[in-house]
Order: structure tokens, then C-alpha cells, then sequence
């Protein structure tokens, strides 16, 4: 299988200039387990770019479906998949399963590309002693950003869609962030860049809060630390993992953090509109 894979459902548009604002939704959609609802609450949002991580390819646990086509048809969207790993538990030498991150737009998608990280973490390699079961989730495979540009009527919006790795260490995801900000400082400036996903750290603390800072990017959500997750038992409060940072001429607006339960994760959503002089 390609390490990308591409789809066109959305319908041909006819414009004479651009839209006034452009929306947003960041969502980690936990590998599209309750599609019908994740289905219900993107078409409710009436987005133009939505930037998924967890998406599942010919899974077992999803019924063989490729999510994000899935998503793409019901919802009339173009869309981009990046693999991420391959799934050695939910397939097999005749049919694997794979598992990644989608962006979808109602805009034409061009020159998709996968930043495969250089610094990995080694948990989720396969080892013998190890069986073949759902509890340890052995794969193949990395964690990536999910590079795409989006023609919105003739403004060229660079989207990179971000999935850290869970175990590990912050110093691991931090040095991840830099590879996208290097990446992103070699793009137009005068291009809006809107970098988001799942971070599996607090981007608003330290480091990593002036990593964003330093590279021109400002946060598109501003809620604080307000939990993107919801809390585990007692004694595991929600986290603000989940975040949506932009750069450019265009500014983000609107940001909120929506209540959803179809996912471990809450959906987060802006909109992206022309700056004020």
C-alpha cells in the first residue's frame, strides 16, 4: 500500500472570490470506532478542512473500512491519508490494516507528503515473545505529520496535521515539533500555515510554548488548559493535549473546545478569516 492514499468526493465549485472565513475542526477521532456519530458531529459542524488523527484503514475493529473515505463520501470532501503504522493485530499478510491521519477539505488538496519522524519511540515494535493480541498493539511503522496544501479560491493554505508520540517523553515530542517547525520555516511566509493535531503534551507550557512562539505561530484556540480529553476515573483529570496553532496573513478566530462522545477525545474548532488593518 502507498504510504499515501487520496480520495475526490467534493463537488466541483465555482467561485469569483474568496470566502470571508475558512473553518477548521481538529479532531482525534479514535480510529473512527463510532463512525456514525464522528460522522454526525463533522457534518453538524459544517467545516471546510477537517485535520483527523486515528483513522483506520481495512481495521478489524472498524469493520474494514477505510475511515476517512468513509467520512470524505458522507461529507462530499476531497481527502488525504497518511499511514502512520501498520496494524499486525487488526490484519494480516493477505490483508493488512493500517492506521494514520486524514485531512479532508470541500477544497482541491494538492502535493501531500508525510514528515516521517527521525527520533521514534520503540514501544509499539513487535517482539517475539510478545502474542498477537489487541493489548499490546504491536506495528509497524512511525509516527508522522501529515503534510497538505489546500487551494481555498485561489489562497494557498499549508496544513500540517500532527500526531506525537503517546509513549514517551516530552523531550521525545518536543524534538518531533521541531522537525515541523524547520519544515514549516521553508514555506512561503506570506502563506497562511495552520499546524494541529494531537500533541500528547501541554503546548501552552515551557518549552513548547516557545518553540510556537519563536516560529511565528499563535495559538488558534486559546482556551487555557481546558481539558481536550475526558477524565480516566478519579484520580486522572482530563488533558489538554489536543491543539490547532496558525501563521500567516489570515488570523484564527471562534476557537472552542466541543463536548463529543464519540471519541477519547474531545473535537476542537476555529475559523480562519483575512486580518484587520
Amino acid at each position: 500500500m502507498p504510504e499515501i492514499v487520496t480520495g475526490n468526493f467534493a463537488p466541483l465549485r465555482w467561485v469569483l472570490w474568496p470566502p470571508s472565513s475558512v473553518r477548521i475542526v481538529d479532531w482525534n477521532i479514535d480510529r473512527g470506532q463510532q463512525l456514525s456519530a464522528v460522522v454526525d458531529f463533522l457534518a453538524s459542524a459544517n467545516a471546510d478542512i477537517l485535520i483527523l488523527q486515528e483513522a483506520d484503514l481495512n481495521a478489524r475493529r472498524t469493520h474494514r473500512l477505510n475511515i476517512a473515505e468513509e467520512i470524505a463520501k458522507k461529507l462530499q470532501m476531497d481527502y488525504v491519508f497518511g499511514r502512520e503504522f501498520e496494524e499486525l493485530v487488526q490484519g494480516s499478510k493477505e490483508s493488512p490494516a493500517y492506521h494514520g491521519q486524514a485531512t479532508l477539505s470541500r477544497w482541491p488538496i494538492s502535493n501531500p507528503r508525510l514528515i516521517r519522524f527521525s527520533q521514534q519511540s520503540h514501544f509499539w515494535r513487535p517482539h517475539w515473545f510478545l502474542p498477537r493480541m489487541e493489548p499490546f498493539q504491536e506495528r509497524l511503522g512511525g509516527r508522522i505529520a501529515l503534510v497538505a496544501e489546500i487551494n481555498v479560491a485561489g489562497t494557498r493554505l499549508l496544513t500540517y496535521n500532527l500526531h506525537l508520540e503517546s509513549r514517551g517523553s516530552d523531550q521525545l515530542r518536543l524534538a518531533q515539533i521541531e522537525e515541523v517547525m524547520s519544515d514549516a520555516a521553508r514555506q512561503d511566509f506570506q502563506s497562511p500555515v495552520i499546524v494541529a493535531g494531537d500533541l500528547n503534551l501541554d503546548a501552552s507550557k515551557d518549552t513548547a510554548a516557545v518553540t510556537f512562539a519563536r516560529a511565528g505561530f499563535q495559538d488558534a484556540i486559546n482556551a487555557g488548559r481546558t481539558p481536550t480529553t475526558p477524565p480516566r476515573g478519579l484520580f486522572e483529570p482530563g488533558r489538554r493535549i489536543d491543539w490547532a496553532f496558525v501563521r500567516g496573513p489570515l488570523r484564527a478566530d471562534s476557537g472552542r473546545i466541543h463536548g463529543s462522545k464519540a471519541s477519547d477525545h474531545y473535537p476542537i474548532s476555529f475559523a480562519m478569516t483575512a486580518s484587520r488593518r
